[in-house]
């Protein structure tokens, strides 16, 4: 599971590592539900729609790529139960990305957030660093801005 600030690198990271059919990004979900990635009032069937979709990779055994903010503690919580019910390791990785790294790169990119929600994230962020060790997951990891090139081995 990918957590992080808007901005901070998680689906270029997902992007460069993956299959493109192993990341299930709430963005793409987003997109399916209404053309637009960044339409926050469909959030409500964006979400129900990442969730379903992580939860038929899992159930045919299929490798898996969570890529949403995930800054919210019940996000990680219910989808670390889906990882356990079906019988996955769970591996959080941790986007520490500073504000004014989201900001800038926020700015050039197409899919652009509000500017104000950066700074609420960073937040958000700081409490995620804080709760993630006790919740559960088999590994946690936080990636620094100066491990972007880090290799990632998934093992069967």
């Amino acid at each position: 599971m990918l957590c992080g600030p808007a901005g901070s690198g998680k689906s270029a990271f997902a992007a460069q590592r993956f299959t493109p059919t192993s990341i299930v990004s709430s963005d793409y979900c987003r997109a399916l539900i209404c053309d637009d990635e960044n339409n926050q009032q469909v959030n409500r069937d964006t979400f129900d729609l990442f969730y379903f979709i992580i939860q038929k990779r899992m159930y045919l055994g299929r490798f898996t790529v969570a890529d949403s903010t995930a800054l919210h503690s019940a996000t990680r919580r219910r989808l670390r139960a889906q990882s356990r019910q079906s019988g996955y390791y769970g591996c959080l990785l941790i986007f520490n990305t500073p504000p004014e790294i989201c900001l800038a790169r926020n700015s050039l990119r197409s899919r652009n957030v509000e500017e104000q929600v950066i700074p609420y994230h960073a937040g958000l962020l700081q409490q995620t660093l804080l709760d993630a060790p006790s919740e559960g997951w088999d590994q946690v990891h936080v990636s620094g801005i100066d491990d972007t090139d880090a290799l990632i081995e998934v093992e069967p």
